[in-house]
């Protein structure tokens, strides 16, 4: 008899060790070479992997909550959990064993290629949606709405809003990125330091060498749920604090006063040939989040173990808010949003 999917675990977040922290230099260091190695140049097809018994998936290998290789080689995070799940189900419809799993870490400006080359079925690995990219590679999703936010320490209380970081206060993110060059040209009178990763920013606020970190939320989240911090971070909501001419896709929009400051849908990546894949992994992650008889759903009870009771009640009741620009609960195989129109920026407005 085969077995059924796996249940996602209720019970509290597990804390990461510091060990973990400390081999993620020496896993990049090994796994970076290994990206060079040859493989397929045929893109895979993920039922006929399951079929056959053995995928192989990508994910992050440096994500504390999404995508975190441990010292033991086991591999934990949101990302992970949402891949086993949706490669089980499809399992389940076809009638086979759960196939056998081999990650794959897939660096963020190689995603699109290692699909197409055939060396992964799918990449979930915090992989936003958007339209360039669909032009490469087929989405099933998003299993994840998400938006950038701040991460302070908590017994700093001088940082309550966006707002509040144009007092000279020091901002970082990683070099080159787009979530904190969008913070400096709204408050120009933040200084901004950039680190090579996210971890260094971290532990720079911790030492509070710096006043936030800027990123996406959930991934705020897996530090701040990290257990060598011991609860000594919180999340900020970024929005935007007046109306505001932003560039997207190469053209200047406007953001409204209280909209998000950027929302990412994560989703799972997969070759443009097989449709019937992107059909199957929706079809597996409609059931994911569906509530069962615990009263809540395998999606959610997941993201819990991964980000936080805390941040998970924070993104709920934020959601429910009356007029709430945010959004909790993502609906897998709606796209349309490649092709919303955005508002042009009025004249005058900088």
């Amino acid at each position: 008899m085969r077995a059924s999917p796996q249940p996602v675990t209720t019970a509290h977040p597990r804390r990461r060790r510091w060990s973990t922290v400390a081999v993620l230099a020496v896993t990049l260091a090994v796994t970076a070479a290994s990206l060079t190695a040859c493989g397929n140049t045929n893109p895979r097809d993920l039922i006929a992997s399951i079929k056959d018994g053995s995928v192989i998936l990508g994910t992050k290998y440096d994500q504390p909550g999404l995508g975190l290789r441990e010292p033991n080689k086991d591999f934990t995070g949101f990302d992970t959990l949402v891949s086993r799940y949706v490669v089980d189900s499809i399992a389940d419809d076809l009638g086979v064993e759960h196939p056998k799993i081999t990650w794959r870490e897939t660096p963020s400006a190689q995603r699109e290629t290692l699909i197409e080359n055939g060396e992964v079925d799918m990449i979930a690995a915090t992989y936003s949606i958007n339209a360039a990219r669909s032009e490469r590679v087929a989405f099933a999703g998003p299993y994840l709405v998400n938006y950038q936010g701040l991460l302070v320490r908590k017994d700093d209380d001088s940082i309550a809003t966006l707002t509040d970081l144009d007092k000279g206060k020091k901002l970082c993110s990683v070099t080159g990125s787009t979530s904190a060059q969008n913070v400096k040209a709204q408050l120009p009178r933040i200084q901004l330091q950039e680190y090579d990763s996210y971890s260094g920013c971290v532990e720079a606020l911790r030492l509070k060498k710096i006043d936030a970190l800027t990123t996406d939320e959930v991934i705020l989240a897996g530090f701040a749920n990290f257990d060598i911090y011991d609860d000594q971070f919180k999340i900020v909501d970024m929005t935007y604090p007046k109306d505001a001419c932003v560039t997207s896709s190469g053209k200047k929009v406007l953001r409204k006063q209280g909209a998000p400051f950027s929302t990412e849908r994560y989703g799972i990546g997969m070759p443009k040939n097989y449709p019937a894949n992107v059909t199957a992994a929706n079809k597996a992650l409609d059931k994911m989040l569906t509530p069962d008889g615990s009263g809540s759903s395998p999606w959610e009870r997941a993201l819990r173990e991964s980000v936080g009771d805390e941040e998970v009640e924070m993104l709920m009741k934020r959601a429910d808010a009356p007029d709430s620009p945010f959004t909790f609960t993502p609906k897998p195989g709606d796209l349309s949003f490649l092709d919303s129109k955005s508002t042009p920026c009025p004249a005058g407005l900088s």
